[in-house]
């Protein structure tokens, strides 16, 4: 039966009907699942390589099992090991060829890979492997050309085939490029065309260049010599250049009307190529010069897509569509008249895809599913199919598939159907191959969202809760809120198909529990998650425009409203940067308040509210004004500056002057110079210098491929004023990157991957256009060789194939059209973790005491922990209690040592218990196995209070007490203690009696009492470990008849515990101070369950009873029994007092406090003036302010002048002047050699000093010689610096040729 065969229409529909969706196996979320390979890189199908550096051919794929790799080559089998010179990456497809024993054109050919598993075969499309080539321009004699002025010329370029081809530019001999005009331009094919010549075009070095992008190659032609002579000189010139010269237009030129130079005739027709870039030239010659306009005939041009190059003579329109096609008519037009051309565009196209490439199918056994290969093309294409990379027709048959054209409909498939289908889809102008699994699963629903995910948002923000999943069937998803009763269907909700529920509006209403449902004939899987919807933050009272007199204060106010549950921070900027670090700066929660306002507080203060949701921010000006209480005069901003002009132009700098307005009785303080940049950012000024307000010029230094436009701000004490007009537009020339980019580092976010990222540059850092990065990466052990990829538009980078967790080499180095940045610096990052995969060995435990272990391991070694040792973790729980009234067992807790440890404690164990532990190794990645359980048990210890205590059976003189065992036995019972004391009715306790009670008794009658009397009864348990807190109870013995109206017993339980289950009143006792050098000593005895415990202590204050800060002081105790306070000071008395606190809805339990009086210490006091050397220093002192005392009276009356002297002043050598005593400076001396520049600096003709390493032109660094060309007039790229100094003032211009070897970094610029 044939595979191409046709269906029944109805039938193809009701199988059209039941397809099963794409989806592709989660192969980092379910490894066990088998896929059949996919292709994920591959070189480019033209692929010009340099021939200077080792050949990459890349091909990757992935799949379960892992796919091998096979290549051919010009279409026969490449056999890899039999070419010492090819190797293949492990894990990949990817060849290395070294060309370092073999040319790189032995290796020009056709490449295709291949990617096999056992479940099918993945192809790679063709790769064509070329060298770049730059070859040498053809020795060519070029006579002179004499043309008369007004006729139009033609130099011609015809520069070299290259591969690719070569950028054309015109430059002269000293290397700046040749001026273009309406009159004066350079075509598509590289010509130079003249409108017509001028006298001012006569020049000898019209030098075409050719530069070749792969290998930076620079070639150039032989200079053309053009000399322009009017009518008149004709005569006088003809006989000298007859014989050896072209001379063209004998005749006399007058004006005349347009003439198409190229292209010719009347019409012309083009055939373009979908998706690429039409260009169209028209240049005309006449006199005068003609202008070009078009138009395309019948319809509009695409505004968008459309612009005009080289003075309106080329019309470009990109991403070419076939609504492009047409006639398009250009017009060359003077006074004289006009002439037309009329182009018709023919838009052909090479196959594309109308909807994607085909698809990867996953299907269960007996479902139904569809490939489609949809392309279209001109002309249309053909499309063929292949199997595992063998066509259809020859492919193993399969009833289960029907190929019809570009559909492969499957039907009823069984797990043999899984296969790797390949779509070629071709025409005259190109083909498409794209390959498309289909796999065969059965598998049960999987939710692969994480349980309990917790998704928070902004109100009326949208939310998006995921539930990812995988099946085969594809499963269906449901989504529930709160419970499984109601589904989420319609308004508000919309449901995406890879199961994510979106709620375009979230409200508060909407935070509850989400239940998404994945169900199949196989199984059904559900997953939980929470939505917490959360108030968005606001400032309600925003900062104000503020002005204030220097010297005062100023409060911005910005107080925020949050959500509770988030933490906001706030954080204060001045123009955009961060305060000063003063402490005239004061943030409080509402606000900043500045002190002491100064000048230099002036500017705008932005209030910035951040959570981890949202954020707010408002912005207010503060004016800074001079503090003038009762101003004479009336003092307002200057008016903006005038007269903006650019001198002294270069290539990184310019000068920029200007005309101060009025100062309107206010000082300028100083000029602020802005710029915009209309190439990068077009509407945004950037400050880029000031200078004082007594300066009206400006040396600006500026960064290439810039298009500057400057204003200028002037400021006096009340502000800045109005921005001046601007000036005109100056632009910079492109160059190569200054800089790389910054933050370059290294780390994995898989097992097998190294993530490259890197803080991009910005635009007026990028020096160029085209900026891209070069990434580098190798293993950093051993002698391994660099890899580089080339990203753009990028700040990441992905290395797959990594081996696990090691150490890389990294480098990021920046690039544009112009030119690599400087060498970067290398730093070092790891590749990605996977989870550890063995278990610390000869683990035990060593009993410390009744509750706590120490539990010790051998270390897992390095290379089995896969990543970063971040430390050990240690499971417990309690098994059950070695008592068998406490059998009950805990919940697993767990314990994490961070660090390289061999052993850690666990504390807070319960006494007489049986615990059950593991332990276990954990990296970034996550937790390694858990070794084998242990086991160990803990020691007896003190038993807890007894459950319960009452009193009943109250008589006149005796009472009955009953109880219950401890709750928390903690071992074997041995007895009870009984205390008993009388209380008096001023609360004053009477003599303690004891009771020792046998540990099977739970009452007691005590007999012989007082009647009428209150008791205090205090019951303890012991162990062999000894006696636990004691639980109290009070009571009163009934009255005598006579006494009292009722003959019932009268018991009053402890105010602070209920009579049916007593507590001791604190879990303290036992609470003592001592006071020593270093410190206050406090001990006590605790027998709480809590785990914080804390001392707390305050300053006594005898008259208010409070500490003077208000506020007690805290130190944690946890698991001891005793502190030292140290910092206590000398003379004050505290209150100290212990404090166990349990969880947040449980009352703290505090000791009785303490009074702890430590000591003053007695100060030594020497008085100052009573000291031997305090004296003598006094009388130095004033001896030395005696003798310059009598000095000065000396020196006082010897400076007189005298006659000889006056004269002497008046008649000073013209020759010599003293020096200046202000600035130790020599005052009107001079001679020639001060007019000598310094070593490294010159001086212009204008009198201002340039900047030393600015870039004029090429001329500036001429070292003598001939230029050091090849013999055929090529340089290469990777050129030396600038010379470092220039030998003679700019404007005197050099009589030797420039070097090219510092003139080709401007060359690239121009490029």
């Amino acid at each position: 039966m044939l595979e191409r065969r046709r269906m029944d229409p109805a039938l193809l529909l009701l199988i059209m009907g039941h397809l099963a969706a794409s989806l592709e196996v989660p192969l980092d979320l379910l490894r066990e699942l088998p896929q059949p390979p996919t292709i994920t890189h591959q070189s480019p199908k033209d692929y010009i390589i340099d021939p200077r550096e080792n050949i990459v051919i890349h091909c990757e794929a992935k799949g379960k099992p892992h796919p091998s790799f096979s290549w051919t080559k010009d279409g026969t089998h490449f056999d890899i090991d039999e070419d010492p010179n090819v190797t293949m990456k492990p894990n990949s497809g990817t060849l290395v060829v070294d060309i370092s024993r073999e040319k790189a054109d032995h290796y020009e050919a056709v490449y295709q890979c291949t990617a096999r598993n056992k479940h099918g075969t993945a192809v790679s499309h063709n790769m064509v492997i070329r060298q770049s080539r730059s070859p040498l321009w053809s020795k060519e004699q070029i006579k002179p050309i004499v043309i008369q002025e007004g006729a139009s010329l033609v130099l011609p370029c015809r520069p070299p085939a290259g591969l690719p081809p070569p950028i054309i530019f015109w430059m002269d001999n000293n290397f700046q490029r040749l001026p273009q005009s309406g009159r004066v331009s350079q075509s598509l094919n590289g010509d130079l065309y003249f409108s017509n010549v001028l006298r001012e075009d006569s020049r000898n070095d019209y030098t075409c260049y050719a530069r070749f992008p792969h290998t930076q190659t620079i070639q150039q032609k032989q200079p053309i010599n053009v000399r322009v002579i009017n009518l008149d000189a004709i005569n006088d010139t003809i006989p000298a250049f007859y014989n050896d010269t072209d001379l063209f237009s004998e005749d006399p030129i007058e004006e005349r009307r347009p003439t198409f130079l190229i292209p010719s005739g009347s019409s012309s027709s083009k055939m373009v190529l979908r998706g690429q870039v039409l260009e169209m030239e028209c240049i005309a010659e006449g006199l005068p010069t003609p202008e070009v306009s078009w138009f395309k005939v019948s319809s509009e041009l695409p505004a968008r897509r459309t612009s005009f190059l080289h003075y309106q003579k080329t019309l470009r329109i990109v991403n070419v569509s076939e609504s492009d096609a047409g006639d398009y008519r250009c017009t060359a037009k003077n006074q004289l008249g006009s002439t037309h051309h009329t182009i018709h565009v023919t838009v052909r196209a090479a196959p594309y895809w109308i909807a994607g490439a085909p698809r990867n199918l996953v299907m269960a056994p007996g479902e139904n599913g569809v490939l489609t290969c949809r392309a279209s093309g001109t002309p249309k294409p053909s499309i063929t199919w292949a199997m595992n990379g063998i066509s259809i027709e020859n492919a193993p048959k399969d009833p289960s598939r029907l190929v019809e054209d570009d559909t492969i409909i499957f039907t009823d498939v069984h797990s043999g159907s899984s296969a790797v289908y390949q779509c070629n889809v071709s025409n005259e102008h190109g083909y498409l191959l794209s390959n498309a699994f289909v796999n065969v699963l059965s598998e049960p629903p999987r939710v692969l969202t994480p349980a309990n995910k917790v998704y928070q948002v902004i109100r009326n923000h949208r939310a998006m809760i995921d539930c990812s999943f995988f099946g085969s069937p594809i499963p269906k998803i449901t989504w529930f809120k709160d419970s499984r009763f109601s589904i989420l269907e319609g308004e508000p909700y919309i449901q995406h198909d890879n199961g994510t529920l979106e709620i375009p509006t979230a409200q508060s209403r909407n935070s509850v529990k989400y239940t998404c449902v994945a169900r199949n004939n196989l199984g059904i899987s559900e997953n939980h998650v929470y939505l917490e919807v959360k108030e968005p933050t606001r400032i309600l009272n925003q900062p104000e425009y503020k002005v204030v007199q220097r010297g005062g204060s100023v409060v911005f106010d910005c107080k925020v409203k949050h959500d509770p549950t988030l933490v906001p921070t706030t954080t204060w900027l001045r123009d955009d940067g961060e305060l000063p670090d003063d402490e005239r700066f004061i943030v409080d929660t509402d606000g900043l308040t500045i002190t002491d306002v100064t000048d230099s507080d002036a500017g705008v203060y932005t209030c910035i509210t951040n959570t981890t949701l949202d954020h707010d921010s408002a912005s207010a000006e503060l004016t800074v004004v001079e503090a003038t209480p009762t101003p004479a005069v009336l003092h307002e901003r200057p008016d903006p500056p005038t007269d903006i002009e650019l001198t002294d132009q270069k290539k990184r700098s310019v000068q920029i002057t200007w005309i101060p307005g009025d100062e309107h009785n206010s000082p300028i303080q100083k000029f602020l110079i802005q710029y915009e940049d209309s190439l990068h950012h077009r509407g945004h000024w950037h400050n880029l210098t000031e200078v004082p307000g007594t300066k009206t010029t400006a040396h600006l230094k500026l960064s290439p491929y810039v298009h500057y436009t400057f204003r200028v701000l002037a400021l006096n004490a009340v502000g800045f004023s109005r921005p001046s007009f601007p000036s005109r537009v100056f632009k910079t020339d492109p160059a190569a990157p200054d800089q790389n980019p910054t933050g370059v580092e290294g780390f994995g976010t898989e097992h097998d991957n190294l993530v490259i990222s890197w803080k991009p540059l910005s635009g007026l850092q990028s020096n160029g256009p085209g900026l891209r990065y070069r990434v580098s990466w190798r293993q950093k052990s051993g002698d391994s060789e660099w890899s580089s990829e080339t990203v753009a538009n990028n700040s990441r980078f992905v290395v797959s194939g990594t081996p696990t967790f090691v150490p890389y080499e990294i480098k990021v180095q920046a690039m544009n059209d112009h030119g690599v940045g400087p060498e970067p610096t290398a730093v070092h990052g790891f590749s990605g973790e996977d989870l550890p995969v063995a278990y610390p060995d000869n683990v035990q435990a060593v009993m410390l005491n009744s509750t706590m272990a120490e539990v010790h391991w051998q270390p897992v070694p390095h290379k089995l922990i896969r990543g970063q040792l971040k430390g050990y973790k240690v499971y417990y729980w309690k098994a059950h209690s070695l008592h068998k009234h406490n059998p009950h067992h805990d919940e697993k807790r767990i314990l994490t040592f961070t660090g390289n440890h061999t052993h850690g404690r666990l504390p807070d164990l319960h006494p007489f218990s049986l615990y059950t532990f593991n332990v276990r190794v954990y990296n970034g990645k996550g937790e390694g196995p858990a070794s084998p359980n242990q086991q160990f048990q803990t020691p007896e210890g003190v038993p807890g209070p007894p459950s319960s205590l009452t009193v009943t059976n109250s008589d006149l003189d005796s009472l009955t007490l009953e109880w219950s065992p401890p709750h928390d036995r903690n071992g074997h019972i041995t007895g009870y203690t009984l205390k008993y004391q009388p209380v008096n009715n001023s609360n004053e306790l009477g003599p303690v009696e004891e009771l020792a009670l046998l540990s099977n008794e739970t009452s007691v009658t005590l007999p012989n009492l007082k009647y009428s009397t209150r008791y205090k009864f205090y019951l303890n348990a012991k162990t062999v470990r000894g006696a636990g807190p004691a639980v109290s109870q009070e009571a009163i013995t009934i009255m005598d008849e006579g006494n009292t109206q009722t003959s019932h017993p009268i018991v009053q339980p402890s105010p602070h515990r209920p009579n049916h289950k007593v507590r001791p009143a604190s879990p303290f006792g036992n609470v003592s101070s001592s006071v020593g050098e270093d410190g206050a000593f406090i001990s006590w005895e605790y027998w709480g369950p809590e785990k914080n415990v804390y001392v707390e202590y305050i300053v006594e204050n005898s008259k208010h009873h409070q500490s003077i800060s208000g506020e007690w002081k805290k130190e944690l105790v946890n698991g001891s029994q005793n502190v030292v306070l140290k910092g206590l000071k000398g003379g004050l008395s505290y209150r100290v007092r212990l404090v166990a606190k349990g969880h947040h809805d449980q009352p703290l339990h505090h000791s009785e406090e303490l009074l702890v009086t430590v000591p003053a210490v007695a100060s030594r006091q020497v008085d100052i003036a009573t000291q031997g050397w305090f004296i003598g220093l006094m009388c130095a002192i004033a001896l030395l302010i005696l003798i310059l005392l009598i000095i000065c009276f000396i020196q006082r009356n010897k400076g007189g002048k005298y006659p000889v002297k006056e004269k002497e002043d008046a008649h000073t050598d013209p020759e010599f002047q003293p020096m200046k005593e202000e600035d130790c400076t020599f005052g009107e001396y001079s001679d020639n050699e001060d007019h000598k520049p310094l070593k490294g600096s010159r001086t212009p003709s204008n009198g201002t000093v340039k900047r030393e390493d600015s870039d004029d032109s090429l001329v500036d660094y001429g070292e003598g010689g001939d230029g050091q060309f090849n013999e055929d007039g090529s340089f290469i790229g990777q050129y030396s610096g600038k010379s470092g100094s220039r030998d003679t003032a700019e404007g005197h211009e050099s009589s030797e040729a420039p070097s090219p070897i510092n003139a080709m970094n401007s060359l690239n610029s121009f490029v």
